[in-house]
Formats: structure tokens, sequence, C-alpha cells
């Protein structure tokens, strides 16, 4: 008798059913990933068509930041480049802001791979955010400014004519309540955008998207991901609390997050209160109007 218990390890019959079931769960992992692609792909397609993110000649600057949403949103636009109605070319640009430790390596090695055309720009804004950021205060604001500031002004240099951003659904959403909570402004982050000095246009592709569904498509597809240690390594910043708030609703109250997104698309300037979107003033002589309109019928009757 053999002194090992398991004796199903080699019976035929057990190993075809281990075999069997291991290929039916390779199957369902399969067909699951296939949807995920093609429902992220729909939307940023989508996005980009509802918005004319991209038009026909278009060269639009990528830009790569090492993350999940940026990744997501290169291979989302590379998918499309191939069928698309309109010609347009994709060139990826990271913006190496020189923090410590950033493994300068892994973008290109990466983008080698695909045979993306790319530019890696170096600009040491980290030393500048760390220099001018008060101890305890948020560095997003500082970064983001002179982050956007380098993208735009190197997009001219080499001609792109549309800078896209990864910026997906969620993202939209924490801005959107950042701003009412701590800016007193109701606005979030536009799908498409023109710069203040008109001289660049960002597009969002994949504005239309959930952070879930990106964040599991980045992990299946075991993208390079370069953690941010300058924001990202900050606690209690208040986008951090917005985002948990929003988590909480979307587990449990399914659906909310998909409502509140479409009322960013789906605004009312006359149930609001901002006197420069909608003429409140002049109420009385619309209804005076539309009053003698309505008697001028009723005689003609």
């Amino acid at each position: 008798m053999s002194h090992s218990d398991p004796v199903q390890a080699h019976d035929p019959a057990a190993s075809a059913a281990f075999e069997g079931s291991a290929s039916v769960d390779d199957v369902r992992r399969k067909r699951d990933f296939n949807k995920l692609q093609k429902r992220l792909r729909r939307q940023t397609g989508n996005a980009i068509i509802d918005y004319r993110m991209i038009e026909e000649g278009d060269r639009v600057m990528v830009c790569l930041s090492g993350g999940k949403d940026s990744y997501t949103m290169l291979d989302m636009l590379r998918s499309l480049q191939r069928n698309a109605p309109v010609r347009f070319s994709l060139v990826a640009v990271n913006l190496d802001q020189k923090q410590p430790g950033f493994p300068e390596h892994v973008l290109p090695d990466y983008l080698d791979g695909l045979g993306v055309d790319y530019y890696i720009l170096e600009r040491d804004t980290y030393s500048v955010v760390k220099e001018k950021t008060p101890e305890g205060k948020s560095t997003c604001a500082l970064c983001s400014r002179l982050r956007r500031g380098s993208l735009y002004g190197f997009a001219e240099e080499i001609g792109a004519t549309k800078i896209a951003l990864g910026h997906h659904r969620e993202d939209i959403l924490e801005t959107l309540f950042l701003n009412m909570f701590f800016g007193g402004s109701l606005k979030a982050m536009p799908p498409k955008l023109l710069s203040d000095d008109a001289k660049n246009i960002v597009i969002r592709p994949l504005a239309y998207c959930k952070e879930a569904d990106i964040a599991e498509f980045a992990r299946q597809m075991e993208y390079p991901i370069i953690p941010c240690n300058l924001c990202g390594s900050q606690p209690n910043m208040q986008r951090q609390n917005v985002k948990a708030m929003l988590d909480d609703w979307d587990k449990n109250h399914p659906g909310r997050l998909e409502s509140m997104f479409k009322a960013v698309t789906n605004v009312a300037p006359s149930q609001l209160a901002d006197r420069t979107l909608f003429d409140f003033e002049h109420l009385e002589a619309e209804q005076e109007k539309a009053l003698a309109g309505r008697i001028q019928a009723l005689n003609v009757g």
C-alpha cells in the first residue's frame, strides 16, 4: 500500500475532470475579459463620438504617467485607431518630473515593445513642488499646474492637435464634489476642453469608463505600473475622502454614480442660480411676451 493517501491524483478519470474544470474556468475568464475589453472600447468610442474628440488628421498626444488609467487609455486609442472612420496618429508622452527613485527605464521599455512613437519630457517639477508647498499641505494643485504647463507647451512643439488625458468617470465626479464642498463652484472636468490661451484642446477619452473596470483591465493586462510618490503618498487628502464617499455610495446604492454622471451631462441652467448662464433679470419681459402671444392666439380662434 502506498504511504501517500491521495490516490486520486493518479486516477485518469479524476485528472480528466480536473483538466476539464480548469478549461471551463479559463474559458470563463477569457470571456469575461473580452466583455470587459469590449465595454471599455465601446464607452471610449462613444465618448469620442459624442464630444467629437478626434477628427481627420489629428495628432493625439497621449499623456502617459505609468498609472492604470493612462495605460488603458493608450490601449483603447490604439485599438480604435485601427478601425476608426478617420485617420489620426498617436504619440505617447511621459513627463519625467524627477521624483527620487522614478524607474526611468519602465516606460521606454514598454513603449519600445509596443512600437509606439513616444517622447520622455524631463522637467524637475518635483523639486519646485517640494520647495514651494508648506509642510502638511497638498502638493496636488501646484504639481498639476506645473505638469499641465509643461505638457501644453510640449504639445505645441511636436505639433499635437489634441492632448489626451486618462481621467475616468469617478475622476470627474470627485472633482465635481471637491469644487462644491471646497471651491464654492458647480464644475467638474469636461470630456473636451479648450485651454485658457486657446492653444490646446484637451480630451478625456475615458470619461464614460468606470474606474473599477479600468483597474480590472489593467490588472489582467499586467501593466508595469509606476506609483506616484508625490501626491499618491499624502494621507488625508480631500480627494481621497471624496473618493471614499463615492466608493461607499457605489457599494451601498447601486446605480447612484451612473445617475450622478448623467446629471453632469444633463444640466438645466434655469433650475440653478447662476445669473451668467440664465437671464433671470428679464423673466417678466419673457412672461409678458408669452402671455401676449397666447392672447393673440385665443383672439384668432
